[in-house]
């Protein structure tokens, strides 16, 4: 017997999703960051902060609760005012953003700061937060939209997290679980360890499944399809949506899933090919174990996907 939506949301609601309480926690965590960091960048540097604009998965409510498995993280977008877009890059002004971070927090050990290459980050040990903060050179005539470097080869990406936000909400408003579906994947993926397909990606796949699948069926059933649809398509077929700017270019890349923001952006381009087989090997043999656990009627099964502490009621 499938499981029931009711046993399912029980599960998302208490054992993946974040609850209200350390939400909030977060958010003050994060609030207290930003206000000494502005207030740093302002009267130590020449670098105007337009904008602060919380985004990611924690903004999109398709994070997970922490554990040993899911780490838990904040993309804070700092929209920069005043900076050439040719001239500027990620690393000057990360370097300025960790500088600041490092002398903010001195009682920290400087192994909680890291240079990644796209943001500067923080981790709070306590809490097990991490704090992303992404320099974004902002577009005066184009709200929401900025340019953000890459630390490593200096390239650069249009980008407009309100954008992505907003799409997660209108595939809410799609389909009322959507989000339980994006972080049962989630779950899935970081119990399968597979690193290489991150969380942006899961929620635009997601999105594909249901555009093409429909969201009629039980959420069980809407899971399978996307372990099914990765593992019957290899991840082949470029995605994209509605929401794309024309015109949609081609890519060359193993796996093609583009930034409904920004058509020229892949969001899977750092896939490589065995990455790929790897990802389709394992939705294939989740989608077999889904199959069985549901025709078994046998809850523990399940825990073969998503870890011990699957659970569908109190």
């Amino acid at each position: 017997m499938p499981l029931t939506n009711t046993q399912l949301r029980y599960y998302d609601s208490n054992v993946l999703r974040l609850d209200a309480e350390t939400r909030k926690q977060y958010h003050a965590q994060v609030d207290r960051l930003v206000e000494d960091l502005c207030a740093n960048i302002r009267d130590k540097t020449t670098t105007t902060v337009t904008k602060v604009y919380k985004a990611g998965s924690f903004a999109k409510f398709t994070i997970l609760q922490k554990t040993t498995i899911d780490p838990v993280d904040v993309d804070v977008i700092f929209y920069i005012k005043g900076e050439s877009v040719d001239e500027a890059t990620l690393a000057t002004l990360s370097d300025k953003i960790y500088e600041l971070l490092v002398g903010q927090y001195p009682g920290k050990s400087v192994a909680d700061f890291e240079l990644q290459r796209k943001a500067a980050t923080v981790k709070f040990v306590r809490s097990g937060l991490s704090i992303d903060i992404v320099p974004v050179i902002e577009i005066p005539d184009r709200p929401g939209y900025g340019w953000q470097y890459d630390i490593q080869d200096g390239t650069r990406m249009l980008t407009c997290p309100p954008g992505q936000i907003q799409f997660v909400r209108d595939r809410k408003k799609q389909d009322a679980d959507f989000r339980t579906l994006v972080r049962m994947a989630k779950k899935w993926r970081n119990y399968a360890e597979l690193k290489p397909l991150k969380s942006f990606a899961i929620e635009l796949i997601m999105a594909h499944v249901i555009a093409v699948k429909g969201s009629s069926g039980t959420i069980e059933h809407r899971f399978r399809n996307f372990l099914l649809y990765i593992a019957q398509s290899g991840l082949k077929e470029a995605i994209s949506f509605p929401e794309n700017p024309l015109p949609i270019p081609s890519f060359s890349d193993p796996v093609v899933v583009l930034d409904p923001v920004y058509s020229l952006n892949n969001v899977t381009s750092r896939i490589t090919e065995a990455e790929r087989l790897e990802i389709v090997k394992t939705a294939e043999e989740g989608w077999y174990a889904a199959q069985f656990a549901s025709a078994e009627n046998d809850n523990e099964l399940w825990k073969d996907l998503f870890g011990k502490k699957f659970k569908v009621e109190g």
